[in-house]
Order: C-alpha cells, then structure tokens, then sequence
C-alpha cells in the first residue's frame, strides 16, 4: 500500500508538470494570434492589412509637381472665359469711363463758376465801376455758366427785383439742367449692370448642367468647372461695373447741388446791386452825400 501512494505520487507531479510546460510552450503562439483573433480570423485565411501610400510626385496644393490645381491667365483670357455678356459688360465699363471723365472735367468748380471773374465782378457792381452794357460785355466774354446767368440778370437792369431774380431763376434752372446731363447714364449702367451679371450666372449653370447632362457623368466635377467660372466671372464683371457707376452718380449730383446753391448765392449780390430798389437807395444815398 505505502508502495502505490508513492506511485500515484510520482504520476500526478508528472502530469503536472507536463500540464506547465504544455501552457509555457503555447503562450507565444496564443500571444501572436491574439491581435487577429480579437479581428474574428487567424492569419491562415486572411491577408495582412495594407496602407496606401501617398505618391511622392504629388505636391503640396494637389496636383503634380510642377503644377497648380487654380489656373491663372490673364486679362484677355478672362475675358474670354466670361462668355458673351463680357461684351455689353465692357461696353458698360467704357460708357461709364469716358462719361465719367468728361463730367469730372466739365463739372469743375473753376469751370462753372470761376471765382476769380465771379468777385471781380460784384466788387465792380458794388463800387459802380460797371454799366449795364460793360456787364454784358465781360459776362459774354467769360462764357461761364454763371456768367450766363449774370447776363440774364443784367439784361433786367433797372426792373424790380422780383423781376430780376425771376429772369435769373430761369437761366439757373437751364444751366443745372445743362449740368445734370449724362447722369441717367451712371444711373443705367448701375441698373443694368448686375442683371447682365446675373443673367450671365444663369447661362454658365446651364451650361454646366447641359455638359454633365451630355457626357452622362455626374460623378465629374471637372465638367460643371467652365460653366460655374463662366457664372462666376459675369457676376464679378456686373458688379465692378455697377458699383463705380453708383458711386459717380452720387458724387456728382452732390457736386452739382453744391455748384447750384453757388450759383444762387453770387445772383442774389448781383440782384442786389442792379434792381430796381437798389438803384434807388444808391441815388438817395448819393443825394444826401452832395446834400452833406
């Protein structure tokens, strides 16, 4: 009996140690396939995973070396890309550059009303130096819009003053309106401007729409490109047309106001000096200087 205890003995440590070195010889192997079982296979049946590698010739902004993905060209072909509408856009543009320098020009305060004819010309009412046909003579030969109107006021030499400021009212009104000219022009092209820009909006996404519709790929950007610069391209015209000409519009209304509220200010001395009721005070004011 103490015989087979001791068997038994032997027999069981064996088999333990058979059952450690069996676990130490199967931790590598369940260590290596741990990764792949925790992904639901074993790398019997499944390829090893691979990543794609980014071509070396790409550069920075997305296209290949050398190149970039936003082409630039200039001027003309711009232009041209802009599609038909470029042309009355360009004709806006040098509508409004040519009428625009011709009112900055014409519109001068030096021009309209020179300052230095203007204040000889009352100083020499005020001091009686002028006579109502050497008034004729220097308003005609200034030519001047407000020695047009000077005129109109001296030819009512004597008359009340109403009569005068009347007739000089007249000849104001007709010079403004000489003055406003052209303005509906600014005024136009900052209307028309952007819905050229716009229908031209409307024509480059038809386009497009017509190219991808034709090819029988949407999943082509490239093709919905031309008409969307082309859309893009009117729209930026319209608006550097229209913009510009608003801004004249206002700039020279406003320089108009100015020179008409001018031109009422230096009438009225001049009405002041040549009425009738003036030359009355200037008499009774001379009598009493003789009288003293």
């Amino acid at each position: 009996m103490p015989r087979r205890r001791r068997i038994s003995s032997v027999l069981r440590r064996t088999a333990a140690c058979g059952l450690v070195v069996a676990a130490i010889g199967a931790t590598p192997a369940a260590l290596a396939q741990g990764s792949r079982a925790w992904a639901g296979a074993d790398g019997a049946d499944r390829e090893p995973l691979r990543v794609a590698e980014v071509p070396r010739s790409k550069s920075a902004v997305g296209g290949p070396a050398g190149e970039t993905v936003i082409p630039t060209g200039n001027l003309l072909a711009t232009i041209r890309d802009g599609g038909i509408l470029m042309v009355p856009l360009l004709g806006c543009s040098f509508a409004l550059a040519v009428f625009g320098i011709e009112r900055a020009v014409s519109l001068r305060t030096s021009r309209v009303a020179p300052k230095l004819f203007v204040t000889r010309f009352i100083e020499q009412l005020q001091g009686g130096e002028l006579s109502r046909g050497a008034a004729l003579d220097a308003c005609d030969e200034n030519g001047s819009p407000a020695a047009r109107v000077f005129a109109a006021a001296v030819r009512r030499w004597g008359k009340p003053a109403v009569e005068i400021e009347q007739a000089a009212i007249d000849a104001c009104e007709r010079e403004l309106n000489h003055l406003r000219r052209y303005r509906r022009v600014f005024n136009g092209v900052a209307t028309i401007g952007p819905l050229l820009g716009l229908l031209g909006t409307v024509f480059g996404l038809i386009r497009s729409f017509n190219d991808v519709a034709a090819a029988g790929a949407m999943g082509r950007p490239d093709l919905l490109a031309r008409g969307f610069g082309e859309a893009l391209i009117t729209t930026a015209m319209g608006l550097l047309v229209a913009i510009p000409a608003m801004v004249l519009h206002w700039t020279f209304t406003s320089r108009v106001d100015r020179l008409a509220m001018r031109l009422d200010e230096t009438c009225q001395q001049v009405i002041d000096e040549i009425s009738q009721e003036a030359r009355a005070e200037s008499r009774v004011a001379d009598a009493k200087r003789k009288a003293g």
